[in-house]
Order: structure tokens, then sequence, then C-alpha cells
């Protein structure tokens, strides 16, 4: 064989194996999805990867969504993802208005689901990024295909991040309130899902006007939430 075959030859095993690692990467996600819809796994984050690669102390307790005040769950939905139980892992209507806003020159705002959500903090990573969203988008729509919705909430509520270390609501909880995650009231419940957005400056615990007039905003849809929260029932 000549030089030149030779190097055509490494050439080609190179690509292949630069190939089959892609496909491995991309088929993971998707592997991880369908051993995650079993109740006895419990996934952690890539903060939470990240925070035991390097050794930082963080707090986290699973806890079944069983074990969750209700009015949690439905607190954190009506206030991050109000159509949760009928769309299929996006959010088209509130996605079309975000590309008009961005269109006409208008401030836009997330238009991310609890899908959505829940795949970056399980298998991408954090800070905006246009090619995280053009990833997280698929896989949101995989994930919410494979995993029940009652599942990716439970999923969501205890890998989210609530603060610096803080992951999950019944660290959370305890931390914020010095109560379990069961037996939050229908105020701390709200302003634990209106600190969502921003857990780095937001503090449930000691809330200003605005967390506090946002937090009775979502008080009052969770008390009506009705069929909008059926299916984590």
């Amino acid at each position: 064989m000549t030089r030149r075959k030779r190097r055509k030859s490494g050439g080609a095993k190179w690509l292949r194996r630069v190939v089959a690692a892609c496909v491995a990467v991309a088929l993971l996600p998707l592997a991880l999805s369908v051993f995650y819809v079993w109740p006895a796994v419990h996934p952690v984050s890539t903060l939470m990867v990240r925070d035991l690669v390097t050794g930082t102390p963080y707090q986290r307790r699973w806890v079944p969504i069983g074990e969750m005040a209700p009015v949690l769950v439905h607190s954190v939905m009506m206030s991050e993802d109000g159509q949760f139980c009928s769309h299929r892992g996006i959010d088209w209507g509130e996605l079309n208005v975000v590309i008009d806003d961005a269109l006409s020159g208008e401030p836009t705002r997330g238009a991310s689901t609890i899908p959505m959500q829940t795949v970056k903090n399980l298998f991408l990573w954090h800070g905006r990024s246009l090619l995280r969203k053009a990833i997280e988008a698929p896989l949101a729509l995989v994930f919410d295909a494979i995993v029940p919705k009652k599942r990716i909430m439970e999923i969501y509520l205890n890998i989210v991040e609530w603060g610096p270390g803080i992951y999950g609501v019944e660290a959370a909880a305890q931390h914020h309130f010095n109560r379990s995650a069961a037996t939050l009231t229908r105020r701390q419940s709200a302003l634990l899902a209106v600190t969502l957005p921003n857990p780095a400056k937001r503090n449930p615990a000691k809330p200003g006007k605005g967390l506090n007039r946002l937090a009775g905003i979502i008080e009052k849809r969770a008390a009506g939430a009705g069929d909008y929260v059926g299916c984590v029932r």
C-alpha cells in the first residue's frame, strides 16, 4: 500500500470514529430518557454533576411528586408553563409570539416549557446560546413523547435550582422555609414558583414588593387552575 493510500485509509477511519462518536452522543439523551421513565431512578442535573466534579457542596433530597404539596406543583406549572398538560414539549403558540416580537424589534420573553427546561438541566449546558436552544427544542419533543407528564414534572421539581447549591423542591422548602415540601403553604408555594426564573437574585424567604405581587398572581392562578393541572393529579 502506498503512503497516499495509507493516508486516505487513516483519514477515513478517523472520520468514521468521529461520526460514530457524534451518533453516540446524540443517542445518549434518548437512551437516558427511556431510563428516566422508571420511578426508582433519581436523575441529576448537569449543574449537580459540575458541583460533584468541582467538590462544591450542594443540597438535594429526592421526593416523589406524591410527597409534594399539590399547590406547589400547581403553582410552578401556572408560573412556568400554563399549557404543560396540553402541549407536546413545545408551546408553539407562545413560541410564535416570541418570534413575532423578535421580528418586530420588541423585547422578547422566554418561551421555554417545563420539558425544555428539564432537558436543559438534564443534558445540556446553561447560559444563553442559540445552539443550545436549537438542540433543546427537539430534545424536549422526544422527552415529552417518551416520559409521562407527571414523571416529567417530578423530575423537574427534583433537579431545578432554587438558589446556589439548592436543588429540588425539598431542599428549597427546607432551606427557605424550614419545612418539608409536603407542608408548603399556598403563599410559600407561589413564592418558590416565582423565584425560578432568577433563583440567584430572588429570595422567596425575603420577598420584596415585586416578588410578593407576582406570588399573589400565581397563588390565584393555582387556586383556579382546574383542568389545566389534570395531568399531574
